[in-house]
């Protein structure tokens, strides 16, 4: 660590007054980790004056980097005027100031780190997915359990305004029986011949844990559960369809991870939901992500900020005549879900929620279980993909 390192820290201060939370971030250095969980989440925090713990005290992240690259972890703290960085995790580990661990590195080497993490007695929070495989992430879900440590994984698509008016509706009943949900996912990721790719290459490759299944499966998983149910029954078609790519050197090399996923989904209760999610699709949507929900009383189009609503009373009646013109505009005949509401930033959301779990044991779903169920859809949709036939999904235990 630098030299301003102490174990300092991390205490408890009276009622009503700030209480300190070290917090070792893992993985920072990549874009995800640097921009939505380090500034706009553990900074966002510290610079709003923490979080409310509804005694009048308030409790503040404190972070501290870690990582392979000292140049590139130094220069990060520097920049952001944070004391305490490191490329030794374990003796940041071992430092019992640190009270809680985060990681956002690459998924291969997410495992191995959490299980350090949760034996030096850390509680834990992780992008998802938790491990490469199910047994590795049901694994790390007991481990943490007999350690008697909290964990966490990343679930912030249940944050974004978007999902949380189309949740507002579920709660509300809008849709009657919902019929089916319909969700599309993803954008054109640039090949790095010609134009950079904008995500890292390790995505494209199976051996580094890569794979568009791998990364959205999980997120289609709690999104359905939390909202509509648990998905029951999985089949789906995994493709490759970029084989050839170049890296952030310009090397060329195979792509042998999915970069396109085709999934139906029977849900609990009897709803089936289609996604389909690839990094080999150019937009023609109004958002990156869109999910249209069918119900016997309305339906709902949800992207990643708006979401718009066709209640049974002022649904349309169109009749299909392919020889003359349309003459109706489809979009205008919605009707736009107010925010009645600010909404913070999703992983901001997520992260507090986790700290206040962590100091006050509130309320908490997104837990290292809950990360295995994500998992556990990935490799069912891979073996489905493989054998041609549907799944049953289980539900896992621990």
């Amino acid at each position: 660590m630098t030299a301003g390192d102490s174990a300092a820290g991390g205490r408890e201060s009276p009622r009503g007054g700030i209480r300190t939370v070290r917090v070792a971030m893992n993985g920072v250095t990549g874009r995800m980790g640097h921009r939505q969980h380090l500034v706009r989440s553990v900074l966002a925090l510290r610079e709003q004056g923490g979080i409310d713990l509804g005694d009048g005290g308030r409790l503040l992240p404190e972070p501290v980097l870690v990582g392979r690259d000292a140049s590139r972890v130094g220069a990060l703290a520097r920049r952001y005027g944070i004391a305490r960085w490191s490329t030794d995790l374990d003796t940041v580990l071992a430092d019992p100031a640190v009270e809680v661990y985060f990681d956002a590195q690459a998924t291969t080497a997410r495992e191995p780190a959490l299980r350090r993490a949760i034996a030096a007695g850390k509680h834990v929070y992780c992008e998802k997915p938790a491990a490469a495989d199910y047994a590795a992430a049901l694994g790390l879900a007991r481990l943490a359990r007999d350690a008697g440590v909290r964990g966490g994984v990343v679930q912030d698509k249940l944050f974004l305004p978007g999902l949380r008016k189309l949740k507002r509706l579920v709660d509300g009943g809008f849709f009657g029986r919902v019929l089916s949900i319909r969700g599309e996912f993803g954008y054109w990721v640039f090949e790095g011949d010609w134009q950079p790719a904008q995500r890292p290459s390790w995505n494209y490759r199976a051996r580094d844990g890569g794979g568009i299944a791998a990364d959205m499966f999980p997120h289609w998983e709690y999104v359905l559960r939390e909202l509509f149910g648990p998905v029951r029954g999985v089949q789906a078609r995994l493709a490759t369809h970029i084989p050839r790519r170049w890296d952030e050197r310009g090397s060329a090399y195979e792509a042998t991870a999915d970069d396109a996923a085709y999934a139906v989904f029977e849900l609990e209760g009897g709803a089936v939901a289609q996604f389909n999610s690839s990094w080999a699709v150019r937009v023609h949507r109004d958002d990156l992500l869109e999910i249209q929900v069918d119900g016997t009383e309305g339906s709902a189009v949800a992207g990643l900020r708006r979401c718009r609503v066709q209640h049974r009373s002022t649904t349309p009646k169109p009749v299909w005549d392919p020889d003359g013109p349309g003459g109706q505009d489809f979009r205008a005949q919605w009707q736009e879900v107010p925010d009645n509401g600010e909404f913070d930033n999703a992983f901001k959301a997520q992260w507090e929620l986790f700290l206040r779990y962590v100091v006050l044991d509130g309320p908490w779903r997104s837990d290292l279980l809950a990360g295995a169920r994500g998992v556990l859809l990935a490799e069912l949709a891979r073996r489905s993909s493989a054998e041609g036939r549907r799944l049953a999904v289980p539900e896992p235990a621990l």
